[in-house]
């Protein structure tokens, strides 16, 4: 694969991370470039993620580093070599923006998901009637057909990683506006009971008399990378798309804030309830 072509995601993480290492040890790109023997500019394009390393290349930077946890070198040497994998979403062109093939990349990458959403269901757990109404109001139906498609594809993920996690917490004024008629409405709801009862996914609502932070949120995911030691990233949604936050401040910031959110919501048991009684009303 060229490296034009590489998963940009995947590449910016590793050189983040060797980035990370060089600095922390005080080094400059110099210096790695002469142990490397090597120029600057191929050592900063792995750092930003423009290209990728050599197998024999990391293992000299790791142990220049110092680096002798096992566990963490493996971690290194997958994500070093992930960089260059074709995933599913590769061959869907232009279809999907950049901006959606680095949270798809996220989203594959991870063991546990933590998402806050104030206006729609997580799109991991809607049925294909919901995402259609949701897609329909903004896109053309030839559109529509595609991007349902990719997000049922997605879902996937929920059963193929036995070791993936999904946590969510759901606005209530979102079960009380679902768009389309009652049958999608009732679908969605039972689908939500149905996958909360699944062990590795956790579904707490957030009730309307919630004590939560003044503060305003935009929809956010906490994404925890696999690897040793695992590592937690923030993504903000917004109307134009998504921002990654990487900076530890930022993410421990969010992490406190759903920290907040879950104790204010509704306990799994009483939120599987106020699901039931959704759909009771929507039957009336």
């Amino acid at each position: 694969m060229a490296q034009s072509d590489m998963p940009t995601m995947r590449s910016r993480r590793l050189g983040n991370e060797l980035k990370r290492l060089r600095v922390e040890r005080g080094f400059k790109v110099q210096d790695i470039a002469d142990k490397l023997q090597c120029g600057q500019p191929k050592v900063s394009q792995i750092e930003n993620g423009k290209r990728g390393i050599r197998p024999l290349d990391l293992t000299v930077l790791l142990e220049f580093y110092g680096i002798d946890d096992e566990a963490y070198i493996a971690s290194i040497r997958r994500l070093a070599k992930e960089i260059h994998k074709v995933d599913w979403w590769s061959s869907q062109g232009p279809l999907l923006h950049d901006t959606l093939r680095d949270y798809l990349t996220l989203e594959a990458d991870s063991e546990l998901i933590r998402e806050y959403d104030p206006s729609v269901i997580p799109g991991l757990l809607q049925t294909e009637a919901y995402m259609s109404q949701i897609f329909a109001t903004r896109h053309p139906a030839d559109k529509v057909v595609q991007l349902v498609k990719t997000r049922m594809k997605r879902k996937e993920l929920l059963d193929s990683h036995l070791d993936f996690r999904l946590r969510t917490i759901i606005d209530a004024p979102v079960l009380h506006r679902i768009s389309g008629s009652s049958a999608v409405a009732r679908e969605q709801l039972e689908h939500l009971l149905e996958m909360d009862g699944r062990p590795n996914i956790n579904i707490q609502i957030l009730p309307l008399d919630a004590s939560i932070p003044a503060e305003q949120y935009a929809p956010f995911t906490l994404f925890s990378l696999r690897g040793e030691p695992s590592i937690d990233v923030t993504w903000l949604e917004h109307v134009t798309g998504g921002t990654l936050l990487e900076q530890r401040t930022d993410v421990q910031a969010y992490a406190r804030v759903w920290d907040e959110f879950t104790a204010a919501a509704l306990s799994p048991s009483a939120s599987q309830q106020y699901i039931r009684d959704r759909i009771k009303d929507s039957g009336s």
